[in-house]
């Protein structure tokens, strides 16, 4: 199958500029799976939780979920895109899953990153799996500070994703490095949807560092995206590489494990 990501350039909140944009950047590319980044129609740089509360949107009846919903169903294409949620006052920074038979589902962010503690919920969904039916295929979803914690893509591996999504406004210099690692050690495809561009709101400065990547199980770098400018990028994957989980005729990846050495992995930190 091919999988790819859009890097985008986005302008702080002008969700329909943004939305317009990307569909755009889509409209010509062939691929039965698109990730878009984190909080793709709004930007980053919030100043305040008013702000976030204007420029939320219900899942899955918002105005940009709805959008989303009928560019995959006209394109049969499946798409994971970051937006701000609203529901019942709360505000969480979520993904939403679309493919051509409409909505399939969201994740809300586990792991805040700085200033968001003060917007937004940490999320309450788990580590949930997601059966792209057309294409025959599991996976994931984590956005952007998840990638630090290896636990969140180590979940979603032993609950059988094949490919992780990553949607993503990355202004730290590792998480690229680091998801080839993430890759290797849970062997799944991993696609990472960076932005580019510079946000300067308030207290924060934030120059995001592009480098939008799909890697694979066996920790290359299938295809990767520059520093500066908006791209979509696409890959041909074969996923039977995710699902064979062995390193040695004798070591098989998840098989091995011995979870009973790691119960410490589940105590809170006092």
């Amino acid at each position: 199958m091919k999988v790819g990501f859009v890097q985008l350039n986005i302008k702080f909140g002008d969700k329909e500029r943004n939305v317009k944009e990307a569909l755009k950047l889509m409209r010509n590319v062939d691929a039965g799976l698109l990730v878009l980044p984190e909080l793709f129609n709004t930007g980053y740089t919030l100043t305040s939780k008013e702000e976030a509360l204007k420029l939320a949107e219900e899942i899955p009846h918002g105005k940009t979920t709805k959008e989303l919903i009928d560019y995959s169903i006209e394109k049969g294409m499946y798409i994971v895109a970051g937006l701000i949620e609203r529901e019942e006052g709360k505000i969480f920074n979520s993904a939403v899953v679309t493919g051509p038979e409409g909505y399939i589902g969201k994740y809300r962010k586990s792991h805040l990153f700085y200033y968001e503690k003060k917007w937004f919920e940490p999320g309450d969904t788990g580590f949930q799996i997601f059966h792209l039916k057309n294409l025959k295929v599991k996976v994931g979803v984590i956005i952007c500070f998840d990638w630090i914690f290896p636990e969140a893509s180590r979940s979603l591996a032993l609950k059988g994703a094949e490919i992780i999504c990553h949607p993503a406004n990355l202004v730290l210099p590792y998480a690229q490095k680091a998801m080839l690692t993430r890759a290797i050690e849970n062997k799944v495809f991993i696609i990472t949807s960076n932005r580019v561009g510079r946000e300067k709101r308030g207290i924060f400065d934030f120059k995001f560092t592009g480098m939008s990547q799909v890697t694979s199980p066996r920790m290359k770098v299938l295809v990767r995206a520059s520093q500066e400018r908006e791209e979509v990028r696409t890959v041909d994957i074969n996923v039977e590489e995710a699902r064979n989980k062995k390193i040695t005729e004798m070591n098989d990846l998840l098989k091995d494990r011995r979870p009973e050495l790691y119960l410490d992995l589940t105590k809170r930190e006092t």
